[in-house]
């Protein structure tokens, strides 16, 4: 085999190598990336599901200072 052919094969056979750990690194990336976006999801919907619970607290809370509220104002109103 001539030198030049030795060249062009080790070429060939350093870029087809080079690609292919390319191709595997990018996948690799990509599914890291993906389940960050599904780690990301299921934080976002944990932090949802808090402020929910603490909406629900307020509103109770709420409905409670308003009824003692009125309890009040009723009794002021009677004296």
């Amino acid at each position: 085999m001539s030198r030049a052919s030795r060249v062009v094969l080790g070429v060939s056979v350093l870029l087809t190598l080079s690609t292919v750990t390319g191709v595997h690194v990018k996948q690799r990336l990509d599914q890291q990336r993906l389940h960050q976006g599904v780690v990301r999801d299921l934080e976002r919907l944990e932090r949802k599901r808090e402020n929910l619970r603490v909406l629900d607290q307020q509103r109770v809370l709420t409905q409670q200072l308003e009824a003692q509220r009125d309890q009040r104002e009723a009794q002021t109103n009677h004296h």
